[in-house]
C-alpha cells in the first residue's frame, strides 16, 4: 500500500533525524534496544587483496580481457560507464528509521481515534460487546520505514467454537459454521441462508458503528474510505497535517480450538526458535479475519482466512535463537535490517512500477523472511557487521522464489503466495531487482 505521505506530495520519502543509536520507537513513544538497525560494511567495501584477481598485486587492476567479436570491440572503445559510488547500508538504515517525535505524536492520535471508536462498538448491545483491541503488522512489531503513517488495529471477537470448512485447495480460506446454538446469540443474525456466517454482514454492522461514532470525534478530521472489494480492513483516513495517518480496522475472530491440519508442517521453528516454542505457539487461539477468496465463482462475502498476525508479531519481537539477542546488553543481529532493506526496496519499485508490481506486497517480503530465519537460524548468521552480506544471500533467496513461482505460506506451505498464473509479474519483478543488486543498488543511492 502506497503510503499517504508519499501519495499526497513527493515520491521520495520524507527523512528525519533518526533515533539516536541504540533506541528505537515502540508504541506511545517509548524506547528500547534496537533489534535491527545495526553496523554494517559497506557494499564493495572488501580490502583490495581480496578484489584482485589471482596473481595478481594486491590493489591492482585487472586489464580488461580482449574484445571477441567486432561488436564487443566497438563496446571495449566507448568510455567506461561511470562507476557505482560505494554505499553504506546502515546509512540507509538510519534513514528509514522513524523518527521519534513522529511516533509519539502518531500513536498518540490513533490511540485517542481507536479507544473513542472501541468505547462506541461496545456500548451497542450484543454484537460487538466483548471485542478486544489489538496491534499488529509493521509498526507494532518495529519494521515500520519511511513515516509512522499506518497502523493495523485488530479488533478481536472471541467465539466458543466454529465448524470450519475449506473452501478451497489453499488451506487458507474457510466458511464457518455452528455445530450447535452458540452462546453467542447475537451471532445469528450474521448467518447466511445457507447458515454460514457472513464475513460480509459482520463487517458492514461495524462499519456503520464506526462511520456513526467518527462524526462525533473531535479536534480532529477521520473519515472513512470507501470499502474495497474483498478487503478485511476498514480503513480510516486521520488528518495530521501535513499529511495523513491511515488505520486499518480488521475484524477478527478468535477461536479457543486446534489449528486446521493445512497448518500442521508449517511454522518449521523448531531450529531457529526451538521446538517449545512452536507447541506453544501452535497453542494459542485460532484468528480469522474477513476476507473474500476472490477465487470464488460467485462472490458472496461469507469466507474466512486464517491469520497469525498475532505469531508473527511474536516472532518478530523475539527474533533471536538466544534470548538475549538484540536486548540492551545482548550481541546484536541484522535480521530486521535486511527485512526493511527489502521492504525499502520493493515499496520504491512500486511506486515505479504501480501496475506491473501491483500483485506484490510486503506480505511477499516478509514470509521469505520467515523462510530465511530457518534457513539460517543461528544468530551468527545474521552478525551485525555481516549486513552486507546476509542482505544478499535474504535478497538470494527471494529472487529464487520469484524464479520459482514460489513461496510457501510460512504457517500453510500448500498455500503458495506467487501464483504460477502470475509468472509475468514474478519474472518482471526479478529483472528489476537483478538490475538494482548488479548495478549497486542505485535505487538506495537516490535517497542518501
Amino acid at each position: 500500500m502506497i503510503s499517504s505521505f508519499r501519495a499526497a506530495g513527493s515520491l521520495v520519502p520524507r527523512f528525519r533525524t533518526p533515533f539516536p543509536a541504540g533506541s528505537e520507537p515502540i508504541h506511545g513513544g517509548e524506547r528500547r534496544g534496537r533489534h535491527g538497525v545495526c553496523t554494517a560494511a559497506s557494499w564493495g567495501d572488501r580490502p583490495a587483496a581480496a578484489r584482485s584477481p589471482a596473481g595478481s598485486p594486491a590493489g591492482t587492476r585487472e586489464a580488461p580481457p580482449a574484445p571477441r567479436d567486432p561488436t564487443a570491440r566497438s563496446r571495449a572503445a566507448a568510455p567506461p560507464p561511470a562507476p557505482v559510488s560505494r554505499l553504506r547500508l546502515r546509512e540507509v538504515l538510519s534513514r528509514l528509521s522513524l523518527a521519534r517525535q513522529d511516533v509519539s505524536e502518531a500513536s498518540g492520535l490513533v490511540n485517542r481515534v481507536v479507544s473513542q471508536l472501541i468505547r462506541a462498538i461496545r456500548s451497542k448491545e450484543g454484537s460487538f460487546g466483548s471485542i478486544e483491541r489489538l496491534g499488529a503488522g509493521s509498526y507494532y512489531e518495529r519494521v515500520k520505514i519511511f513515516e509512522p503513517n499506518e497502523f493495523d488495529i485488530m479488533l478481536v471477537m472471541p467465539v466458543a467454537r466454529l465448524q470450519l470448512e475449506e473452501c478451497d485447495d489453499t488451506g487458507a480460506f474457510y466458511y464457518l459454521t455452528f455445530k450447535r446454538n452458540p452462546k453467542e446469540k447475537y451471532l445469528l443474525k450474521f448467518l447466511d441462508e445457507d447458515g454460514k456466517l457472513s464475513a460480509f454482514k459482520m463487517l458492514q454492522a461495524l462499519r456503520d458503528i464506526i462511520k456513526q461514532e467518527v462524526k462525533n470525534i473531535k479536534n480532529v478530521e477521520v473519515t472513512v474510505k470507501r470499502k474495497k472489494a474483498g478487503s478485511p480492513a476498514i480503513t480510516l483516513q486521520i488528518k495530521n497535517l501535513p499529511a495523513e495517518i491511515s488505520v486499518d480496522i480488521i475484524l477478527t475472530l478468535e477461536v479457543q480450538q486446534s489449528w486446521p491440519p493445512s497448518t500442521q508442517d508449517g511454522l518449521k521453528i523448531e531450529q531457529w526458535l526451538g521446538r517449545k516454542v512452536r507447541g506453544e505457539f501452535r497453542n494459542k487461539s485460532l484468528y480469522l479475519v474477513a476476507k473474500q477468496n476472490k477465487k470464488e465463482k460467485v462472490l458472496r462475502g461469507n469466507t474466512w482466512r486464517l491469520s497469525f498476525s498475532h505469531i508473527e508479531k511474536a516472532m518478530m519481537n523475539n527474533h533471536g535463537s538466544s534470548k538475549t539477542c538484540c536486548e540492551s546488553d545482548g550481541p546484536k543481529c541484522c535480521r530486521k535490517g535486511c527485512l526493511k532493506l527489502l521492504k525499502y526496496l520493493l515499496e520504491r519499485l512500486k511506486m515505479k512500477y504501480p501496475k506491473e508490481l501491483e500483485k506484490f506486497f510486503s506480505y511477499h517480503v516478509k514470509t521469505a523472511f520467515f523462510h530465511a530465519c530457518v534457513m539460517w537460524p543461528n544468530d551468527t548468521d545474521w552478525h551485525s557487521e555481516d549486513l552486507d552480506h546476509c542482505f544478499q544471500k535474504y535478497l538470494g533467496y527471494f529472487l529464487d522464489c520469484l524464479q520459482k513461482s514460489k513461496l510457501p505460506h510460512f504457517f500453510i506451505p500448500q498455500y503458495n503466495l506467487l501464483s504460477p498464473e502470475d509468472k509475468a509479474s514474478s519474472n518482471f519483478l526479478s529483472r528489476q531487482i537483478n538490475y538494482q543488486l548488479n548495478n549497486g543498488f542505485p535505487i538506495f543511492q537516490e535517497m542518501c
